[in-house]
């Protein structure tokens, strides 16, 4: 765990580092930011440079930045005068309530469907459209889902974020990928857990099939698939940037993109720094689950 969470800091730092050099090396400049459509005068930009530090070298305010984020301090939004904790707090759960719901819905349906398309014309269909789903870009789904679902069947709402009603299509936009993604590895680890000596033990003590595959089977078949667990979300974070501005969604999407054309390097980094550390949680949580699955790691 100590080596994880070593491992886990490094991460955090090399993130925040990359976006901070990402956007100091992005066109334009950050006074021109922070006075936006304000008053414009040589004594304003003096005053905004010094206040925010700015005529220090890069060096040192890189340094600054990671000094305060060590404790807890994420700054100051430039365009919104606001503190980026605040911003970034208020957008959060709208944008995690989504990844979550579509998280649940895809895992579910990886589980439905490699169970249940054992056969070889059900695997041939489901493997087809696995293969269109994960193929297929996001947006393009929602798109879909939202013309056939809300504008001509008006079944949900176009955009916004009341009621359940209004998280179905984007979850599902999220899931169906992943559930493309996760059925391939669950059925392939199936596959190979049934070939294993413990499943004919398991048969010649009487068992029936749908015992074996869902008591025994299915355990090791998971082994892979949580690994798969800190990419997971990682592509639900991603993609939740997106799909919220395909539905009209709050959330962390239109707050980060907002942030990147407007060169709002503090929120831009929370937002960076914030990601990764989902990213390490739920690599460290995989890993304490694998223990969970396979008792011989805990013996081992």
């Amino acid at each position: 765990m100590l080596r994880r969470i070593g491992t886990g800091l490094v991460v955090l730092w090399v993130a925040a580092t990359a976006a901070y050099l990402a956007l100091l090396a992005a066109p334009g400049s950050t006074v021109d930011t922070i006075v936006g459509d304000g008053a414009d005068t040589p004594a304003i930009r003096s005053q905004i440079i010094t206040e925010w530090g700015l005529d220090r070298p890069a060096v040192l305010q890189y340094l600054d930045y990671l000094w305060r984020a060590a404790h807890g301090d994420l700054g100051r939004s430039y365009l919104l005068q606001r503190p980026v904790s605040a911003i970034v707090g208020e957008q959060v759960w709208p944008t995690l309530k989504l990844a979550l719901s579509a998280a649940v819905l895809g895992i579910l349906l990886a589980l439905v469907l490699a169970l249940t398309t054992r056969r070889p014309w059900a695997r041939r269909v489901s493997s087809t459209a696995e293969l269109v789903v994960v193929s297929t870009p996001p947006f393009l789904i929602g798109i879909v889902l939202l013309s056939i679902f809300s504008f001509r069947f008006g079944l949900f709402p176009v955009s916004g974020d009341h009621g359940v009603a209004a998280l179905v299509l984007p979850a599902v936009t999220l899931a169906l990928p992943i559930a493309g993604v996760l059925t391939q590895v669950l059925r392939d680890g199936l596959d190979r857990a049934l070939d294993e000596p413990f499943t004919v033990t398991a048969r010649a003590r009487g068992l029936r099939e749908s015992a074996v595959l869902v008591r025994h089977a299915l355990r090791h078949a998971l082994l892979p698939a949580v690994t798969l667990l800190g990419w997971l979300f990682g592509v639900l974070l991603g993609g939740a940037v997106i799909i919220e501005q395909v539905f009209g969604r709050p959330g962390l999407g239109q707050v980060t993109l907002t942030a990147v054309n407007s060169k709002d390097m503090p929120v831009v980094l929370a937002v960076v720094v914030l990601s990764a550390l989902v990213y390490v949680v739920l690599n460290t949580v995989a890993d304490l689950a694998y223990l969970l699955v396979d008792p011989r790691l805990r013996r081992s």
